[in-house]
């Protein structure tokens, strides 16, 4: 499954924490990046954007809610430490979708939340800092569009596993084969 998917947030006021998102953004492959009714000075968000994602994908703001546009298709997630929405883990991703987190200190605005397709959160205590529940989101996306061979059931990654395995397949070392029947004779022998 291909599709794509774009990450941006609402309201917010951090620089540092919007250039974070963007830089993380850019190292998942995002399509597209964005703000809705947030003060975000690239020059400022550089500090912390040091992969210069602004100039690798495309970046729209919207100064508010009312302008907010997404592509035809793409499915609009809220992120939200709300009761009502779904455990990440439990989340399937659209094939087609555009994350939004909400700002600092703050949540999504009731608005915006409307708006969305769908509502998932973290199962955390309290709430994560934007940058960082965004690559908790971005990973999990990773891990479901099923990009890497499945994880196995045996500690460590697939070759390991194999290896693993392999060990109670193989057949005995010749020595203990020896040994093994030499005692079943001594047994015999004593009958």
């Amino acid at each position: 499954m291909r599709g794509y998917f774009g990450i941006g947030v609402e309201g917010i006021n951090k620089p540092f924490n919007v250039g974070n998102l963007f830089r993380s953004a850019h190292a998942f492959d995002a399509s597209f990046v964005f703000t809705i009714a947030a003060t975000y000075r690239r020059s400022e968000g550089s500090q912390t954007d040091t992969s210069d994602a602004l100039a690798n994908m495309p970046f729209y703001s919207f100064p508010t809610l009312g302008e907010f546009l997404l592509p035809k298709g793409c499915a609009l997630v809220g992120v939200e430490l709300q009761d009502d929405a779904v455990v990440l883990p439990s989340f399937t991703h659209p094939r087609c979708a555009a994350y939004v987190l909400g700002p600092e200190r703050s949540s999504l605005s009731p608005a915006l939340t409307a708006r969305c397709d769908h509502v998932l959160k973290i199962p955390t205590k309290f709430c994560l800092n934007v940058g960082i529940a965004g690559v908790v989101v971005m990973y999990d996306r990773l891990l479901q569009m099923r990009r890497f061979a499945p994880r196995p059931v045996m500690p460590g990654g697939p070759a390991k596993e194999l290896a693993s395995i392999a060990r109670f397949r193989a057949a005995a070392p010749m020595a203990e084969v020896a040994l093994a029947e030499r005692d079943g004779e001594d047994l015999d022998a004593q009958d």
